[in-house]
């Protein structure tokens, strides 16, 4: 007798045990996916499965339910465990939106603190969606967990490693000071982010804005603090697919692109312009270019990519826009790419096409002299493989932060027969030297002639041929072979070694 009724309760609270793990599914909850879905957006487990590899989703915390007696919400409105993604373990989180509105709560920060511990422990990548309004107040005035230690812990991944947020819709207050903590932000075009919600707004500002007036994607996008903008969920889960590969060092080489094309890419005269972005889709294998803040500080470019299998973090000057000068915006841009890929020992390659940096008192205003350093700063403590290519112009300062130096050590450093070096620009350099010349020229005419005969002698002696001669660069190469030499030089290099301790962090800006 005594048996058979431990028998029966053990069978009903197996029962309810599975009864409670079906009831956090979607599959349960209609309603709610619907409402999910009316809104043109994913499930937090939809999400899940779209990055995972099949069936290799590990949960923690998936019963876990609000502080609050009575209060809705499977597993805390935050799903999260560990999963492969492309065969590589990573560690996953999703604020469900569906759940409390995504907020954050004392409990959910528990599950938080645990999974980032393990991705410490483990040096597992870390993927969060992050869609929600913030932590419940009324929970939080309960006692209990705060998200201050959850903040530091996150932070401290920095350098460790790669950490990504994915903006999928609205999130404000603490879900988007998730995004402002990690290495690389992905939203969808329809995501809204602010570090206060509207109401929080009105009450402070008095300013009555809608969520998507507050900060719209494309507001975020054009000022850097986001990294990549995709259009719809799909396209998120595939970019940080993709994002995460180039950490796992070097791969079977992929299709080599039309290297050919490279010959006509680039126009000989230095005041023609031209987009970068060609020669590095010629440069790199194909398809593995993957942009990071593209709409910000548009005159210059930061790429991931891969050249015969190895991960590649470019640099490039775009001369397009600002003729590929170097501003503050561009030199925090460069800086902190510089940073994250030596972080997690990512070569880099640098195409320079530059006449230096920016000048004059908007230059000043924005603090260009101590913005600038950043990227020295950056490149002078690297220690990952650096290889330069010198398209066109390399000129003043510029040239330095572009790592055309020697004083950087690059692994290799090349020339285009159309590169062009000067310690200045040519035009202010032939004034400087002329000096006296010019003020005792008879007219403006007079000066224009002796400028132009000067700057075409600057020109000659700063020509590509004459720094090949001179051993100012390893080789003058023709563009098509470019791609050849720098992967059998990155061949060359041996794997870092495995360590220990990090780095250093990675700027957040």
């Amino acid at each position: 007798m005594v048996e058979r009724e431990t028998e029966q309760r053990g069978g009903d609270t197996t029962a309810a045990v599975m009864a409670a793990q079906a009831a956090r599914l979607d599959d349960a909850r209609p309603a709610a996916v619907k409402r999910q879905h009316d809104q043109g957006r994913w499930t937090a487990r939809e999400r899940i499965d779209a990055l995972a590899d099949l069936g290799s989703f590990v949960e923690y915390g998936g019963l876990l339910r609000p502080a609050t007696a009575g209060l809705d919400g499977p597993a805390d409105g935050l799903v999260a465990g560990h999963a492969t993604v492309d065969g590589r373990p990573v560690c996953l989180m999703s604020y469900d939106y569906t759940v409390q509105g995504g907020s954050q709560s004392p409990r959910n920060f528990e599950k938080m603190d645990r999974m980032l511990a393990l991705a410490r422990e483990h040096r597992l990548p870390l993927v969060i969606w992050s869609e929600g309004g913030g932590v419940r107040a009324h929970e939080m005035d309960l006692g209990g967990r705060s998200g201050t230690l959850m903040s530091a812990t996150l932070a401290n991944l920095s350098g460790w490693v790669p950490t990504v947020t994915i903006l999928p819709g609205r999130a404000f207050a603490g879900n988007a000071n998730l995004a402002g903590i990690v290495d690389t932000v992905i939203a969808t075009r329809t995501a809204c982010i602010g570090m206060a919600g509207p109401l929080m707004v009105r009450a402070a500002t008095g300013e009555d804005l809608t969520p998507e007036e507050l900060g719209p994607a494309e507001l975020h996008e054009s000022v850097g603090a986001v990294d990549i903008v995709v259009d719809d969920e799909a396209s998120a889960a595939g970019t940080a697919r993709k994002y995460l590969s180039y950490f796992r060092g070097r791969i079977s080489p992929g299709e080599a692109p039309d290297v050919d094309a490279l010959t006509t890419i680039v126009p000989d005269s230095p005041r023609r312009v031209f987009d970068v972005r060609t020669v590095i889709e010629h440069l790199a294998d194909v398809d593995t270019v993957l942009e990071l803040r593209p709409a910000f500080a548009r005159n210059a470019v930061t790429a991931l990519a891969r050249l015969g299998g190895h991960a590649v973090g470019i640099v490039a000057n775009q001369s397009s826009f600002s003729a590929g000068s170097i501003d503050a915006p561009s030199s925090d841009k460069m800086a902190r790419f510089i940073q994250l890929c030596d972080a997690y020992d990512i070569p880099l390659l640098f195409l320079c096409d530059t006449p230096g940096f920016m000048v004059g008192r908007r230059s000043e205003q924005a603090a260009l002299v101590r913005h600038s350093a950043r990227i020295l700063v950056a490149l002078a403590n690297a220690t990952v493989p650096i290889l330069t290519v010198v398209l066109r112009k390399a000129y003043g300062f510029g040239l330095y932060a572009m790592a055309t130096s020697r004083a950087f050590s690059p692994a290799v450093l090349l020339a285009w027969p159309s590169a062009g070096y000067g310690h200045m620009g040519l035009a202010g350099a032939a004034e400087l030297v002329l000096g006296d010349e010019l003020r005792a020229a008879p007219d403006e005419d007079a000066r224009s002639s002796l400028i132009s005969a000067k700057v075409d002698e600057i020109r000659t002696k700063g020509m590509s041929l004459e720094a090949g001669r001179t051993f100012r660069v390893d080789d003058v190469v023709a563009p098509a072979d470019t791609r050849r030499i720098l992967i059998r030089t990155l061949d060359t290099v041996p794997p870092p070694p495995v360590r220990s301790t990090k780095k250093h962090p990675v700027d957040p800006w």
